[in-house]
């Protein structure tokens, strides 16, 4: 099993690369979508978030209001600190689940957000990051999302600043261009994995 830590700050693009390599075979392991799983209604993670953060941060139907929620702990270390350690440890568990399950010849991709916040390079044989100048992945956040200006400029400066990600990456896969180009580089990068995991 080749362990690959694919990893890139807001806006950068990073689900795009995720979904093109799953397409060429991939188990990618999501953790964004699995920390969103793990609060669902119901779960023991969104009452430890409520217990912390209050029932102001849920929504009418009673699922989480992640913008609400992201409004409190993006402007404030502590609280950001307070949640990841309510969600780190039940994607953890998630995680290994997902890792187990996949055959011994897979290429797993794990696409981790916070992987260079988090110092978790070492976890993987390879990291991937997908790399775009922050004025780029600003534009994006605003054309995509409708998210404000001030807040993208937040969401990033709560990130690793470019150069940290970079400094942990063993693939640089730039994504600033035309999805032609991404696609191109995705190819280039699946063949050397292909031959990193011994099945080329």
């Amino acid at each position: 099993m080749l362990k690959i830590g694919l990893t890139g700050g807001i806006g950068s693009g990073k689900s795009e690369v995720a979904r093109r390599l799953a397409a060429r075979g991939a188990v990618v392991i999501d953790a964004d979508r699995i920390a969103r799983e793990v609060v669902e209604p119901g779960t023991p993670g969104l009452a430890r978030v409520v217990a912390r953060f209050g029932d102001e941060v849920l929504r009418p139907d009673g699922s989480l209001d992640r913008e609400k929620l992201g409004g409190i702990v993006f402007a404030d270390p502590d609280k950001l600190g307070s949640l990841n350690a309510i969600v780190h440890p039940l994607v953890g568990e998630r995680v290994a689940g997902l890792q187990r399950e996949a055959d011994d010849d897979a290429i797993v991709v794990y696409d981790v957000p916070l992987l260079a916040e988090n110092k978790l390079a070492p976890m993987y044989d390879v990291v991937i990051v997908v790399d775009a100048a922050d004025e780029v992945r600003i534009s994006r956040l605003a054309e995509r999302r409708g998210m404000p200006e001030q807040d993208a400029k937040a969401r990033i400066a709560a990130q690793a600043s470019r150069e940290d990600r970079l400094a942990v990456a063993d693939v640089v896969i730039p994504n600033e261009g035309t999805l032609d180009e991404l696609e191109a580089r995705v190819a280039e990068v699946w063949d050397d994995l292909v031959r990193r995991a011994g099945r080329g």
